[in-house]
């Protein structure tokens, strides 16, 4: 039943007010874009969203992602005037500690929050992840008749957000697919924090995303509900991705603020937030005010959203019946739920001096869990035969072919990693991304936000360190092991051989709950013959004795992740046969042997043992809280340079002599 344009006003400006209110109370926030997108949201919300407040996580509802996160009071109007489990009390609790309504939308924190956002652009990223998983459900699983994958991803977002690179390139990538069910509310109101946009972004808009292949439409009034709910009705008839830019007012009702950057990111002060409720006919007492008739008006979409969810329920049941195998493996996908038996024959390499580079083993072993997994699918950014990501059995993900599973992002990096989050908290996927190790810095934000967030994506970083070799410098990893081990939440692998990758791809894909990072090599490693040394599955645990040469007295115990095991096995080799007992511990990931009991962590490292060597091709950062007081590490802790790998290992010190000379050193 369409609202009477009074009602829908008030609706508009209980959006607004509640919004205003708690940023007033709060003494912080933002509240110019809840004044001034209220009513285009509304517009989408009350007309178009398909959702159930009462179940959040709906397998087929549409997804809306708040790229402008730092208007996230608008989007906690909204939750709770439309009945999600957000009372008005924590409204109140805006921005307070541990409150449901966040500075920024979490996922995990707040019911109905789809992704995390505030970094700007990175909302627009995930929802294009989140469109690639639409699409590729929907020609896997849809069958004639059975439509049982079929929803929107829409976000709001704004010109701070198309101004930032990531979505560009999300852009680009979603216009060259097709992505036909994205739909973007662009709030345009010429606002930013420096002051009008014109002073830094006068770029044609609409020209840019219509040469980038998406559907483009504008909307001259921000306010203009029935112009809104007409242009999204021609998006969602559209055969490419749309961008509906509406001109809105930032802070739209402030007498002094409105159209002015004051409006953007302070509360509005008592005196103007009464002037903005006087302008806009709204008590000014009480805080907080919801008309009844509003509620009601809102809370309709309880009732809206448990029909559409029953609705789609019931067709469910007849697609089972009709397609049992299809059914039952979707449904288990969007519980999370892995395949049974899906490790129980693991890959294996056999034991080779000459060996592997690891990044190949990785190839070895996407395929092998591809065969059992349905949901594993990803790419890499315009690397994969370098990164190795290609799975075999597959085709590519394409505008004609949704339903591959290989994913071709372009030079994009920053967007892949949004991407690949949108990918994982939609449901149903286990996606990985992949580039050299050196370009993770262009992912870092996206990496960070996944960890924050609790989204299980994987990435793979080959050519790790500067056993790159010849392209020098610019392209050998120096601090980024480091860098990213400092990232609560996330769990960083640098596997030593083939075998070592089997398990480190193992905990990646377990791990449903927080994201991974497996560091590989571009050069060749020996595969440990594991009849002479330790079970690789003892990856597993982060770090593990993988040979003993002590006989029972331990002198020293040397450390090392990846590349580097190899050299130091050698080198505990000549001090064994010099009688020195040495014991080398294969150092894959810190924060899984952090996991550990302590007594498993004093198994591998006992503390009464305080001469240690790590060794590793990176910065010693870090490794101070492994190797102690009277520990050493050979690292490297300048930049690379170009010349063959195995060169230099030689020239920084990687060789099994120095090894042997340093650890003699720590022992003299």
């Amino acid at each position: 039943m369409t609202p009477s344009n009074s009602l829908q006003e008030k609706a508009i400006n209980a959006v607004r007010f509640l919004s205003a209110d708690a940023i007033e109370d709060a003494k912080s926030g933002h509240p110019g874009m809840p004044m001034g997108a209220a009513a285009m949201a509304y517009a989408l919300w009350m007309r178009h969203l398909r959702f159930n407040p009462r179940n959040p996580d709906w397998p087929n509802r549409d997804r809306f992602v708040l790229s402008g996160g730092h208007g996230s009071m608008l989007l906690y109007s909204l939750l709770h005037l439309t009945g999600y489990d957000l009372p008005l009390e924590e409204i109140k609790n805006f921005r307070q500690w541990q409150s449901k309504t966040p500075g920024h939308p979490e996922y995990g924190c707040t019911p109905g929050v789809e992704v995390t956002t505030g970094p700007l652009g990175q909302g627009l990223g995930n929802s294009v992840g989140l469109a690639i998983a639409e699409a590729h459900l929907a020609a896997i699983y849809n069958q004639p008749g059975h439509e049982v994958v079929d929803h929107f991803t829409y976000a709001i977002v704004t010109d701070g957000d198309l101004m930032e690179g990531i979505s560009s390139e999300a852009a680009s990538l979603a216009g060259h697919l097709g992505l036909k069910k994205l739909i973007l509310l662009y709030d345009d109101n010429h606002i930013s924090i420096d002051g009008e946009t014109d002073i830094t972004f006068t770029e044609n808009t609409k020209a840019k995303y219509e040469a980038l292949n998406w559907h483009v439409q504008v909307v001259a009034n921000g306010n203009d509900v029935d112009g809104i709910d007409a242009a999204i009705s021609e998006a969602k008839k559209a055969s490419k991705p749309s961008l509906i830019m509406c001109r809105t007012s930032i802070g739209f009702g402030m007498p002094n603020k409105q159209d002015t950057s004051k409006a953007h990111g302070e509360p509005a002060g008592e005196a103007e937030l009464n002037g903005a409720k006087e302008k806009l006919g709204w008590p000014l007492e009480p805080r907080y005010y919801i008309p009844d008739d509003v509620l009601s008006h809102f809370r309709e979409s309880i009732n809206r959203g448990d029909e559409k969810e029953k609705e789609w329920k019931n067709g469910f049941a007849n697609y089972k019946a009709d397609f049992p195998d299809l059914g039952e493996e979707l449904e288990r996908r969007c519980a999370g739920r892995l395949p049974d038996g899906w490790n129980s024959e693991i890959v294996s390499f056999d034991a080779n001096p000459k060996g592997i580079a690891t990044r190949a083993a990785s190839g070895k072993v996407i395929n092998a869990f591809a065969k059992i997994i349905p949901e594993l699918i990803g790419g890499s950014a315009d690397l994969t035969g370098s990164n190795k990501t290609w799975i075999d059995s597959s085709i590519a993900f394409q505008k004609d072919s949704p339903e591959g599973r290989n994913i071709y992002f372009g030079v994009r990096e920053h967007a892949m990693g949004a991407i690949t989050n949108g990918l994982s908290v939609h449901g149903g996927f286990i996606p990985y991304s992949a580039t050299f190790f050196m370009f993770s810095d262009y992912m870092r934000p996206a990496i960070r936000l996944a960890a924050l967030s609790d989204y299980p994506s994987i990435w793979i970083f080959t050519h790790d360190s500067i056993g790159v070799g010849e392209d020098g410098p610019t392209h050998q990893p120096i601090e980024h092991l480091a860098s990213l081990r400092a990232i609560p939440n996330l769990v960083v692998i640098r596997p030593a051989d083939a075998n070592e990758v089997v398990y480190a791809w193992e905990v990646a894909i377990s791990r449903r709950h927080a994201p991974t990072v497996i560091v590989l090599t571009r050069q060749t490693v020996p595969i440990v013959d594991r009849t002479e040394y330790k079970p690789a599955e003892n990856l597993k645990r982060g770090a593990y004795v993988i040979a003993d040469l002590s006989n029972g007295n331990i002198d020293l115990i040397i450390m090392a992740s990846g590349s580097e095991v190899h050299p130091s096995l050698e080198a505990a080799k000549k001090l064994a046969s010099e009688g020195i007992g040495v014991r080398v511990v294969s150092f894959p990931s810190w924060k899984l042997f952090e996991a550990q009991s302590q007594d498993y962590q004093d198994s591998v490292l006992p503390p009464e043992v305080s001469t240690r060597l790590a060794v590793e091709v990176g910065v010693k950062q870090g490794w101070e809280r492994w190797i102690g007081d009277k520990g050493d590490m050979i690292s490297i802790d300048r930049f690379g340079s170009s010349a063959p790998g195995n060169v230099l290992f030689e020239k920084f010190g990687f060789s099994v002599e120095n090894i042997v000379k340093r650890a003699k050193d720590i022992l003299s």
